[in-house]
């Protein structure tokens, strides 16, 4: 049996939710996948340049095509040599594509925060997200929340949703290395203590609040918030500017943080926090877990899910609130002790492997 994966976003240079979620999912199925009697075909629109093993029944098939790779040149491709089941793990199924499918769908927040997408994006988003519900034989939800949206918004059969969650980077763990700890903060200009985002910069991680919650809280730790500049980051930009200059100079923007200074960056932090006003999944309030840091979290979408009782919930619309958990993670040792040691029980629930053998099983009995 053969399971065609689009590989695609696998190799994103930058690697955010999404394109994580690719790559460490196909690292895991390569290795497991001949236990259950199963080929993979891996295609690509650019080379992998060895990011995964070269192994017997893995199949690698690099499709170059400047535009519109998946609607015509994947779809071709697909057509002349259908595999058994086509799986995308962060994209879409092929308009065209008729035959055995199945996508997985992160989350819906295009439909609870439309102003975070431009109109063009928006349009798209529901288009694929119906699109995929329509043609796959069944869907993957990364948690419970992201299900629920799936019935209420698009009206498919629960049935045909299985929640499988995603793990977390087995690397990632507590950095306690001072020197290294020390010059990944050198590196990006940080001096301790601070608090820590880590994400893309857009409207939906709801950072205008929190750079206000942070203001408003008189903590003398530095806030870091690290990521890429998505749209619209513009206006977070200037929430910053917008407070005294004292209070400025403590928000530091280091920009994108690769894998390598991740663990070092996230270990060195006091807090970790993520309000975000909506997510299907959340893999930073896990990997703030998994390295051992305190977590600040929003009390709804998915995170309450996902972050257990390893995180301090707040609610992301309430200023007051996020500035409220904030000082209490600076001033409360024994709730930061509290949270970390949860944190740990928490993340363990998390492993790749057990994502890539929960979906193995999935696309056996696909066909049993």
């Amino acid at each position: 049996m053969i399971i065609g994966i689009d590989a695609s976003r696998a190799v994103t240079t930058q690697r955010t939710g999404t394109e994580a979620y690719a790559y460490f999912l196909i690292r895991a199925l390569i290795p497991l996948a001949a236990e259950y009697n199963l080929r993979l075909r891996l295609y690509f629109n650019q080379p992998p340049d060895g990011l995964f093993p070269q192994v017997d029944h893995v199949e690698t098939v690099i499709l170059p095509f400047a535009r519109l790779w998946t609607h015509v040149r994947l779809a071709r491709e697909l057509q002349r040599r259908p595999p058994d089941l086509f799986f995308t793990p962060a994209h879409v199924v092929p308009w065209s594509y008729r035959q055995a499918s199945c996508a997985t769908i992160h989350d819906l927040g295009y439909h609870y925060f439309p102003e975070a997408h431009t109109h063009r994006q928006s349009l798209y988003l529901r288009w694929s997200t119906r699109h995929n519900c329509r043609v796959s034989q069944f869907v993957i939800a990364d948690s419970l929340a992201t299900k629920r949206d799936l019935v209420s918004l698009y009206a498919l059969e629960p049935e045909r949703i299985h929640v499988v969650y995603p793990g977390i980077d087995s690397d990632l763990k507590p950095v306690t290395d001072v020197d290294l700890l020390t010059a990944v903060q050198y590196k990006f200009g940080i001096t301790a203590p601070y608090l820590l985002y880590i994400g893309t910069l857009q409207p939906r991680k709801n950072l205008i609040h929190l750079i206000q919650a942070y203001a408003q809280s008189n903590v003398q730790h530095s806030l870091v918030i690290a990521g890429k500049k998505g749209w619209l980051s513009q206006p977070i930009l200037e929430a910053v500017w917008a407070l005294p200059l004292s209070i400025q100079q403590r928000i530091l923007l280091p920009g994108f943080v690769a894998e390598d200074d991740k663990g070092a960056l996230i270990s060195g932090a006091t807090a970790l926090l993520y309000p975000s006003l909506y997510e299907g999944f959340g893999f930073p309030v896990l990997e703030g877990q998994a390295c051992g840091v305190p977590v600040l979290a929003a009390n709804s979408s998915s995170l309450p899910e996902v972050a257990g009782q390893g995180a301090l919930l707040v609610d992301p619309l309430k200023i007051d609130q996020i500035a409220l958990g904030i000082q209490r993670l600076v001033s409360d040792e024994a709730l930061r002790t509290d949270l970390v040691q949860h944190g740990f029980a928490n993340v363990s629930r998390f492993t790749w492997a057990e994502t890539a053998v929960t979906l193995l099983k999935l696309f056996k009995s696909h066909f049993a």
